[in-house]
């Protein structure tokens, strides 16, 4: 997003000073300009003569761009009173929202915040080179979904274990997926794998078959020692993952992974 202005004035100084003024910048702000119309002088102080025009543009930096978006969207959403406070950090911008209408923002199970924030980060990162993180959060959402998923993930884990089954957990974006993982992997004993394509994709834990138990003759046997430890009721093997480390499902990266250009 690009704003300009053209300041007029008795002098070049003056036109730019002008301008300034219009966008609402500092008198000590270094700009850029262009000197469209220099000033001149009337003949005898009676005839002709014109005032000098300056335009300064200025380029929007990415925050003041995924701001604007952000705003944008509420509006259109009928969440004007919704309020946006911007936090800039290194290498990108954290956007809390707060306000009476703020549920309808999380949407499902945060659905309406993750795409809110998708959207906002394309948009912040096609207004200027290199890559810019964006993160929209209201009352620390996020954190709280983070945790609700670890205590998920070891509970399901120690099911697994328990009971010799697998469970499959409701699609996921990929950051979520990786918390699962993540939290499977403390627990020996369990593992966890993605099965389904776009947005199927989910979580399945499941007992690690690497992994016995002596108790009450293995849990490998199963329920009733009928059927091999790890597998499914047709028989087929679970995925195994004998270093027990998470599956790649976006590590090092923020919700929906790296926006490209």
């Amino acid at each position: 997003m690009i704003k300009e202005a053209i300041g007029i004035g008795e002098t070049e100084l003056e036109a730019l000073s002008d301008a300034k003024k219009q966008l609402g910048i500092d008198e000590m702000t270094d700009v850029d300009f262009e000197v469209i119309q220099r000033a001149e002088k009337k003949k005898f102080g009676l005839f002709g003569g014109a005032p000098a025009k300056v335009k300064v543009t200025l380029k929007s930096t990415p925050d003041e761009v995924a701001e604007q978006f952000l705003r944008d969207v509420l509006d259109n959403m009928n969440l004007s009173g919704v309020a946006i406070e911007k936090n800039l950090v290194e290498g990108g911008v954290e956007f809390n929202l707060s306000g009476e209408d703020v549920g309808f923002v999380i949407g499902r199970r945060g659905e309406t915040l993750d795409s809110l924030q998708y959207l906002t980060s394309l948009v912040a990162n096609h207004a200027d080179e290199g890559y810019f993180k964006v993160t929209v959060d209201t009352g620390n959402y996020r954190e709280k979904r983070v945790k609700t998923l670890e205590i998920l993930g070891r509970k399901l884990a120690f099911k697994a274990i328990k009971t010799g089954r697998k469970t499959n957990l409701e699609p996921m974006n990929p950051y979520e997926r990786r918390i699962i993982h993540t939290s499977v992997q403390n627990i020996n004993g369990a593992i966890s794998w993605s099965e389904g394509e776009n947005a199927n994709r989910h979580v399945v834990i499941g007992p690690d078959p690497k992994v016995r138990n002596n108790r009450r003759g293995g849990y490998n046997k199963g329920r009733g020692g009928k059927r091999p430890y790890g597998t499914g009721r047709t028989g087929s093997p679970a995925p195994v993952n004998p270093d027990r480390v998470p599956l790649n499902e976006g590590e090092g990266l923020g919700l929906y992974g790296r926006i490209d250009k």
